[in-house]
């Protein structure tokens, strides 16, 4: 346990981000499950894609590996 108030803070801002990621990254592979099935909508390639750029611009993924699940998706 940290002793110094800014260790304090920034474990429990460590901590927040961490449920945060977590979450999105949960959503993102479940919109990308949904999007690759056999009779997947297009409502639901574009939520795929708008989840995977969000998903790069804010760091969460690399932007290289967004743009290849976007590639491959395309490509179905």
């Amino acid at each position: 346990m940290p002793n110094i108030a800014s260790a304090k803070k920034n474990m429990r801002k460590t901590r927040a981000a961490t449920a945060r990621n977590r979450a999105q990254r949960s959503a993102l592979r479940t919109a990308l499950k949904r999007a690759k099935t056999a009779g997947a909508s297009a409502a639901d390639r574009l939520a795929a894609v708008r989840l995977l750029d969000r998903a790069a611009r804010k760091g969460l993924i690399h932007r290289n590996s967004a743009a290849r699940h976007k590639s491959r998706l395309a490509t179905r």
